[in-house]
């Protein structure tokens, strides 16, 4: 029995020394976590020593604790350097130093040389006689031909009937396998003063060159962001015949106002306002977005509007003198990409668009 007894004893210390091992990493874990049962941190564990660093820790879920605290603390301090900063901005009134202005891409990017003057004396000269010249004289009225690719897909196709519906007097012919050289003869022979060819890869419309007749220029640009008016979600009703306004903003460099203009004289001159409608070409960091409203006004500040579609973005590639020829042409303006997010351009001073 004596020795019955003493197994059950050495068992039993046993067995007290297994609890005691268990509770041991236990209690180190919730001193090295700096939480308690009730949830609440210790005043230690908010504070980081400055040589800290989080990516030294191996184990993965203690790594991944370590920088939610680290970042819950830098919201803290944010935060109160915050509230601090207002309420000295309160107590000064008047003698508040400005705010400072945040840095953006956009205000933060090299100015451009480029960039014209409205009231240039050569620049208005440029303009006065260049091939745009007889649309803002009112000699010309547009008349735009709108084909694409050979062998177009749907989705192609509705793309060109929907933006027939956007630029007024424009008309959609299937190109039947005919080379440009032979299309433009065609066109300046049946006065039309624009070509816009649709082309695509994949069933995917990714590029559009606008060609003004019958001297050029000739623009190609990259098309991305395709929607049609189905893919657009809280669209409006189909858009009405009357003719729409035209935005251009951004365009401010040479090359900017060159390709403003060109797309200026897609539309006719008097737009009709009753119609409510706007054609939007928004040039930023050299990607033009185009967007096709209706609005309404609801009070003397409120203009609420709606989206009719279709929408695209444009990256321009090149810009060619006189009409498409893609053998013995001359380009005033190339983007090339050389494995970093810089522009090349030959035989021209331009660069940007805008802004």
């Amino acid at each position: 029995m004596a020795k019955a007894g003493e197994k059950s004893v050495g068992g039993g210390k046993r067995g007290l020394k297994r609890k005691a091992a268990a509770e041991e990493p236990q209690e180190a874990t919730v001193a090295s976590d700096g939480t308690a049962e009730s949830g609440v941190l210790p005043a230690k564990a908010a504070a980081f020593p400055p040589g800290f660093s989080i990516s030294e820790i191996k184990n993965k879920q203690r790594r991944h604790l370590m920088f939610t605290r680290w970042k819950q603390q830098q919201r803290k301090e944010k935060l109160a350097a915050k509230k601090k900063l207002k309420k000295e901005r309160e107590a000064l009134g008047d003698k508040a130093p400005p705010k400072p202005v945040p840095k953006t891409i956009d205000n933060q990017r090299v100015y451009d040389e480029t960039t014209v003057d409205p009231n240039d004396e050569e620049v208005a000269y440029d303009e006065a006689t260049d091939e745009f010249a007889s649309y803002f004289n009112r000699q010309t009225t547009p008349k735009i031909l709108i084909t694409t690719s050979d062998r177009p897909h749907g989705r192609t196709v509705r793309l060109c009937e929907q933006l027939s519906t956007v630029i007024p007097d424009s008309h959609v012919y299937y190109r039947r396998g005919l080379a440009l050289k032979k299309i433009i003869p065609q066109c300046i022979a049946r006065d039309f003063t624009d070509l816009i060819v649709i082309n695509e890869d994949r069933k995917t419309p990714n590029g559009l060159i606008l060609s003004h007749l019958p001297n050029g220029p000739t623009a190609h640009f990259k098309m991305s962001s395709v929607r049609l008016r189905k893919e657009i979600k809280r669209r409006g009703k189909d858009p009405t015949e009357h003719v729409p306004e035209i935005i251009l903003n951004n365009f401010t460099t040479r090359l900017g106002h060159s390709i403003g203009r060109m797309f200026a004289s897609l539309f006719p001159h008097n737009p009709q306002f009753i119609g409510r409608q706007v054609a939007t070409f928004h040039n930023q960091r050299d990607y033009i977005f185009f967007r096709f409203h209706r609005y309404i006004f609801k009070s003397e500040k409120k203009v609420g509007i709606q989206e009719l579609g279709p929408r695209f973005t444009l990256k321009l590639r090149s810009l060619q003198k006189g009409t498409f020829d893609s053998k013995y042409g001359e380009y005033e303006w190339v983007h090339k990409f050389h494995g970093k997010w810089t522009r090349v351009e030959e035989n021209s001073t331009y660069k940007g668009l805008g802004k």
